[in-house]
């Protein structure tokens, strides 16, 4: 381990393969997760190729775009939204993958059925062609959207090639304030950095404020982190992070669990590490701002984050 190191390039450390001429890294991913909108092309250039998926037990599919709230026992009516829906069942069993499809009871979210199931797990890289795939940086994966062709890629090699981003640590210290909630920290941080602020950077969220949160309130926030341009988030993972995951149907279990937790505790950043940004804010800062698109009110963002 270098002497002087963030979480974010730790986490990746041993998982990447080679730097090719260009300055790409071939990074090896631990998990991909799969749905019905950006997949369709990537199983149709695998046929085409005549190739099968390198890692098939790495791969979980679940349709949760185009999937009604209720009446999941009857036909979905948008022709569209059911030729997907369908393609990706047909496709999970022609290649093999686990599939959880409709009425499954493990169907549901792709982004909170990894977590809820103990599939994403600390110091893992994850991928999905969905931007909101941060989500998972939450519990210390590495986790970040990708295009159609690199879901292709990655089921044909367990591989992907990434150009290495920068790095960004936004430490809040103190108190949150009562009431306020993860996405009030999110958009908090939007109104200082801006929606482009955090573009080409991994973010580590940090600080008694970020420790203060849930589980559930570290996977709102690390899911809202690309919406201030940030190519993913991340919170290294601690106590409230082994208590979420322990007993989880998927999670590492008796000797196995001790080794996991051995492990995790190594991922945080060096007290002396240096990042390519550093942010920091006051949980007592008092500002307060209200949110609009289009003259309709998103959300009132209270930013009293401490009253």
């Amino acid at each position: 381990r270098p002497p002087i190191s963030t979480l974010f390039p730790y986490t990746t450390l041993f998982r990447s393969e080679q730097k090719v001429v260009d300055g790409h890294t071939q990074l090896y991913i631990d998990r991909l997760y799969c749905h019905e909108v950006t997949s369709p092309q990537a199983f149709a250039g695998m046929r085409a190729r005549g190739l099968k998926c390198f890692r098939p037990e790495r791969i979980y599919c679940m349709p949760d775009h185009n999937t009604p709230t209720h009446d999941q026992d009857k036909p979905i009516e948008d022709p569209v939204s059911k030729a997907q829906v369908d393609a990706l069942a047909k496709n999970a069993a022609d290649f093999g993958l686990t599939h959880f499809g409709m009425m499954n009871k493990k169907n549901g979210i792709i982004h909170v059925v990894g977590p809820e199931r103990g599939l994403t797990l600390p110091g893992m890289t994850i991928v999905c062609g969905d931007s909101h795939t941060s989500t998972h940086g939450a519990m210390g994966a590495v986790a970040f959207g990708i295009g159609t062709s690199e879901v292709e890629m990655v089921m044909a090699s367990q591989c992907i090639l990434q150009a290495r981003p920068k790095t960004m640590r936004i430490t809040i210290d103190g108190k949150l304030g009562k009431g306020v909630t993860a996405k009030d920290v999110a958009l908090y941080m939007m109104s200082k950095l801006t929606t482009s602020g955090a573009t080409g950077y991994f973010v580590e969220d940090a600080g008694e404020a970020i420790r203060s949160l849930t589980m559930e309130g570290r996977l709102t926030l690390c899911n809202l982190s690309i919406e201030m341009g940030a190519r993913g988030g991340m919170i290294a993972p601690d106590e409230v992070t082994f208590e979420y995951i322990k007993g989880r149907e998927y999670a590492p279990k008796g000797e196995e669990w001790d080794k996991a937790l051995a492990y995790w505790k190594t991922l945080k950043s060096d007290d002396d590490a240096v990042f390519d940004k550093e942010v920091r804010y006051d949980a007592a800062d008092r500002k307060s701002t209200r949110l609009n698109s289009s003259h309709i009110t998103i959300s009132y963002a209270v930013f009293c984050l401490k009253k």
